[in-house]
């Protein structure tokens, strides 16, 4: 005798549930809303940022981002005195990626690069002052010591190397005894300057130099077995757009290798260090790299004496 076909099993949605997402597909059905949403899909902007891309006062922008947080489609974090947007959503994917493959208008295109070009001259303007006190600003945070070994002990043997930011030249030193060729990208002449003078007196003679920004390793792709960025990203403008250029770098089955701080509000490391962000929560970092195309691999986690944490996050393309 034949068993009746049995249909698989649904959770019914309750009337909150339903309510809660028709909320959220009322915040999000209308145009400027939506752009909002677009332009957060993989960065984070301040109130004042994003009223200077969409040319509104901050009134007016204010409430469209009230709207939308209200909703759960947004998230805000405070960065010092300003609160910085990004996009979340959860729930909402088939519509965000429908949304995603809009372009958009060439003048908010051309305000985020505005903003990126602000932020890229604000950091690289820290170095040309401090250069020369770098390792004492760093060590007010974190010294090399604190992360540069454990980096060094999940690295994956490999032909070509690449490192993003290189500081002041350590760990080029473990890249250059692992592996065959390595490039240094930096885009402070003055702390490219101080990474050339270290390698010259450790007689390390297979390191290239590049003076520029990610946008030079994505200009090679495919030319990296390992990628390694030790502090970099909270100096960033554009920390998503880092994760998607280095993926473009990388070789398949090549590692990310990511030593970054956790969140925290410690705002003094804004003027004393340069830093343009607080830290990443490892969900963030995640995200960004998932979104670039990138799988989780190992991950250490640490924390200091001065109430800072340390994450160290490796990331493999496929």
């Amino acid at each position: 005798m034949l068993e009746p076909t049995q249909t698989p099993h649904r959770s019914e949605a309750s009337g909150g549930d339903i309510a809660q997402l028709a909320a959220r597909l009322k915040a999000a059905g209308d145009p400027l809303r939506l752009e909002i949403l677009r332009l957060l899909s993989q960065g984070s902007y301040s109130v004042l940022e994003l009223c200077r891309i969409f040319d509104l006062r901050q009134p007016a922008l204010s409430h469209h981002l009230k709207v939308l947080a209200q909703a759960d489609l947004v998230t805000k974090r405070r960065e010092g005195n300003n609160l910085f947007y990004r996009r979340s959503g959860d729930g909402l994917q088939p519509l965000f990626a429908d949304l995603d493959k809009l372009s958009l208008r060439a003048e908010l295109a051309d305000g985020v690069e505005r903003v990126a070009r602000e932020r890229a001259e604000a950091s690289r303007r820290f170095f040309a002052d401090y250069g020369n006190r770098f390792r004492e600003q760093q060590e007010l945070i974190a010294g090399y010591e604190v992360y540069g070994p454990q980096v060094a002990q999940l690295l994956k043997p490999g032909g070509t190397a690449l490192e993003v930011g290189p500081g002041e030249g350590e760990f080029l030193e473990e890249l250059a005894g692992r592996f065959e060729r390595v490039t240094a990208l930096d885009l402070s002449p003055t702390m490219m300057e101080r990474a050339q003078q270290f390698a010259a007196k450790r007689g390390l003679g297979n390191i290239e130099f590049i003076c520029g920004d990610t946008r030079e390793a994505a200009a090679r792709p495919h030319s990296a077995d390992t990628i390694v960025a030790n502090m970099v990203l909270h100096h960033t403008p554009e920390p998503a757009q880092i994760f998607q250029d280095l993926q473009v770098a990388l070789k398949p089955g090549g590692q990310l290798l990511i030593a970054e701080l956790q969140e925290h509000r410690q705002d003094w490391a804004r003027e004393a260090c340069g830093d343009l962000w607080l830290g990443f929560a490892p969900e963030q970092l995640q995200a960004w790299a998932e979104s670039a195309g990138l799988q989780k691999g190992r991950s250490v986690y640490s924390a200091l004496r001065n109430g800072f944490q340390i994450q160290i996050r490796e990331f493999i393309k496929p």
